[in-house]
């Protein structure tokens, strides 16, 4: 690839992230898009936001730029949970140490490759790239040992900024634990593997269970049901009923009608709530005691068991219970708002299958993905190209179609089909069994990772070349040296697909195009009232992987082809914006998983650090420098040793909680007097069904037609006096601007337009 059909692709997503960008700030301030791009504001404040014509609305504006960066850590922390810090850590990492590269690469390394040989250079966008890789550099060259020294400088200061985040994340995980209000996980074990009898229900054995083994610790227990939808609809309409059947004898509505809906299907009406009432009433004497439900032989092998202590609960679910370790498995609880209920009723014993059977699925997916990908690697390879596809040749002879199809094209179909990943990877970890919503999130994280670091960085640098001459899994052990020819040949491919996959990406993330177009159709098209409840939360399991992704890239692209370190600059810059911005605004968050994907952040960098240096080993061993090719063994084993230490020193904190902090909070709860009301509220804590809860109906006032239009007539001009909060008309982009007065006018143009009714009504009735 040339220098032109580099540029060809930069300003093709150069131009398009300023018209996203400019979008954006555009269409933010509109109040029909306040869902799309406020979601979480929104749903926290549950307020009402009108819109008045400012020209303000229509000007493209960085006013949330500087929101974005003025915001602290304890502000991310505080409203998206401690999973949002450990994600902004990850690019203020990689904006820390690519700085360092670029500086050190760009003004130190790019000079010696581009002069690397004696030959003649044209003009620079006529160049291609890969005079400015190591692959220009003369065999034997006394200029090798200034690649080995930057590959140390890049992967000492890489360990030590590791490190410093390592131990900073750890801090705020134990704050998270230790300063949060009482957390009903941590009193609370998951059992599954029950056995059942056939004397007892599995409550019973439970109860059994732990007042034997656990008497001065155990608290209860809450056994899982096997319900599916039907019974949970079934409960609760049953329990609707059960509240509105009181009322209906004693007061009457007279106002209201009977409400009809056209079914879209036969065209006919109906009436659910008058053919429950009638259904109710014939099986009102066939009810008594009897439940309809019958739970109790729905009970699964898997229960809540709560403990008096924190203390108590860690140590029941650190040890083994019973001798047989498929029977009685206890782990800590997730939070009652992060439990994945669909799949506790499933048998424990399937997951050993569950987990081969997703493990084969996903590799298989893995390499059926190759397909496409090697198809990709042909478009940037022209005379491949013309080779396979003859009736090509007249359009490829053309400049700015050679540059479109080797610089943007292959990044683009490939980020299209990359778009299937996600959503079949997340399937493949529901199929696991996880027990919680952010376990499942966390293990498509971990499989989206590995499917993307080997199909983007390993099938793109094999098959483009690499297998059209060589076969890998002839000789896995000249891995290395066939890994030193490919790569710098294949960093022509990366750089544009950061420019895709990166900058374009975060462009569209911006915009929520998806989310933009759903709330136009939803509004405007099918007009269904907003839904303040349904807010995303952060896709981690896309956005991780992308971000460990690039750093993989930029890892292995410093020293022999430094040219992609300011691209990967850009994308991080912008992506450290964008994304605080999102988690700030538009994703709600549900549920934490307390900074676990911190050691996936470790881990990755630590083996893009190791094959970075194995990669260099190898073109040392190629370019014939024993020198700098002895000095690069020392630095794999240092860079070994310092991961051993990490996991040693700080993993454990990740993996369970000390109990120190758990005894010293225990005590705390004890002195204060807290205990008794936090096991009173760990009753209420895992609710099974908590769309069926009972819900108290209280100052329940029925009123006629004729009462409705009295009372809104005569108490309309005191509710103009009065401020409602719930109904402001300020926007969160428009702070500073006069909406007081606005706000007057519209309540002053509202008041008058309710006067007009009224005086219409008036003289209809008289005439």
């Amino acid at each position: 690839m040339k220098i032109s059909a580099l540029l060809t692709s930069a300003g093709i997503n150069i131009g398009l992230c300023v018209l996203f960008l400019s979008l954006y700030s555009v269409l933010r301030k509109q109040p029909a898009n306040v869902r799309v791009y406020f979601g979480r504001r929104i749903a926290e404040e549950n307020e009402r936001l009108r819109g008045a014509f400012i020209l303000e609305r229509f000007v493209p504006s960085t006013g949330w730029i500087v929101k974005a960066l003025q915001c602290t850590e304890e502000e991310i922390l505080a409203a998206a949970g401690l999973d949002a810090v450990v994600f902004n850590r990850i690019l203020v990492f990689s904006i820390r140490i690519f700085s360092l590269a670029a500086l050190l690469c760009v003004f130190g390394i790019l000079p010696l490759n581009y002069f690397g040989k004696d030959i003649k250079h044209v003009r620079i966008p006529s160049e291609s790239l890969d005079i400015f890789t190591i692959g220009n550099v003369e065999v034997k060259s006394r200029w090798l040992w200034v690649h080995c020294v930057a590959l140390y400088i890049v992967c000492g200061v890489a360990c030590i900024l590791l490190y410093i985040e390592y131990k900073h994340i750890a801090r705020l995980r134990l704050l998270h634990l230790t300063s949060a209000t009482p957390n009903p996980s941590h009193f609370t074990i998951l059992v599954r593997g029950i056995p059942k009898t056939a004397k007892e229900s599995c409550s019973d054995v439970v109860d059994n269970f732990f007042t034997k083994y656990h008497s001065s610790s155990y608290l209860f227990h809450q056994v899982v049901y096997k319900v599916g939808k039907v019974q949970k609809i079934m409960t609760g309409a049953q329990k609707a009923y059960t509240k509105f059947k009181h009322f209906t004898d004693e007061t009457v509505d007279q106002g209201c009608r009977t409400i009809t809906y056209r079914c879209c299907l036969c065209g006919t009406s109906s009436n659910s709530f008058k053919l429950l009432n009638t259904e109710c009433e014939q099986n009102r004497g066939k009810t008594g005691n009897e439940s309809s439900l019958k739970l109790d032989d729905e009970e699964c092998t898997a229960a809540f068991v709560f403990f008096k202590t924190r203390y108590a609960a860690l140590v029941a679910s650190e040890i083994l219970q019973t001798s047989n370790p498929m029977k009685w498995v206890a782990n800590l609880a997730p939070e009652p708002e992060d439990v994945y209920w669909s799949n506790l009723w499933l048998p424990y014993k399937q997951l050993w299958i569950r987990h081969i059977v997703t493990l084969i699925g996903s590799i298989v997916f893995m390499f059926v993905f190759v397909i496409p990908v090697t198809f990709i690697q042909g478009l940037s390879q022209l005379e491949l190209l013309q080779q396979r596809l003859p009736f090509l040749r007249g359009i490829l002879k053309k400049k700015y179609m050679t540059q479109l199809v080797t610089g943007y094209l292959p990044s683009v179909i490939l980020q299209i089909f990359l778009y299937m990943v996600a959503p079949i990877m997340m399937r493949f970890s529901t199929v696991e069994l996880p027990t919680s919503h952010s376990e499942r999130k966390r293990s498509a994280c971990c499989k989206v990772l590995y499917f993307t670091v080997w199909n983007i960085f390993f099938v793109n640098v094999l098959s483009g070349t690499i297998l059209s001459q060589l076969n890998v899994l002839s000789s896995p052990k000249d891995i290395p040296i066939q890994l030193a020819r490919a790569v710098p040949g294949q960093a022509t491919f990366f750089i544009t697909y950061v420019l895709t996959s990166g900058w374009a990406s975060l462009s569209s993330e911006l915009m929520q195009l998806f989310g933009l177009i759903w709330n136009f159709i939803r509004k405007y098209v099918l007009r269904m009232r907003e839904d303040t409840e349904f807010v995303p939360s952060f896709p981690y399991h896309t956005e991780v992987p992308k971000v460990l992704l690039f750093g993989l890239l930029g890892f292995t692209c410093s020293v022999l082809a430094p040219l992609i370190l300011p691209f990967l600059l850009v994308y991080f810059f912008l992506g450290y914006v964008v994304y605080r911005n999102q988690l700030l605004n538009v994703y709600r968050t549900r549920y934490d998983t307390g900074g676990l994907y911190w050691p996936i952040a470790h881990n990755t960098v630590i083996f893009s650090l190791v094959l970075t240096q194995v990669i260099c080993l190898g073109v040392f061993g190629l370019k014939e420098s024993p020198v700098a090719a002895g000095f690069t063994i020392p630095l794999i084993i240092l860079t070994l040793l310092f991961n051993q230490y990490c996991r040693n020193r700080l993993l454990p904190l990740f993996r369970t909680f000390p109990a120190q902090d758990l005894i010293d909070m225990d005590r705390e709860d004890e002195r204060s007097g807290r205990t008794d009301e936090i096991h009173h509220r760990l009753h209420s804590a895992y609710c099974q069904f908590p769309d069926t809860e009972d819900v108290p109906l209280e100052k329940i006032k029925i009123i006629g037609e004729d009462e409705e239009q009295g009372s809104s007539s005569g108490e309309s001009t005191g509710k103009e006096t009065r401020e409602d909060p719930k109904r402001d008309l300020s926007h969160p982009t428009l702070k500073g601007l006069p909406v007081s007065r606005l706000r007057h006018a519209v309540k002053s143009i509202t008041f008058l337009i309710r006067l007009q009714k009224r005086a219409s009504r008036t003289g209809g009735g008289r005439s």
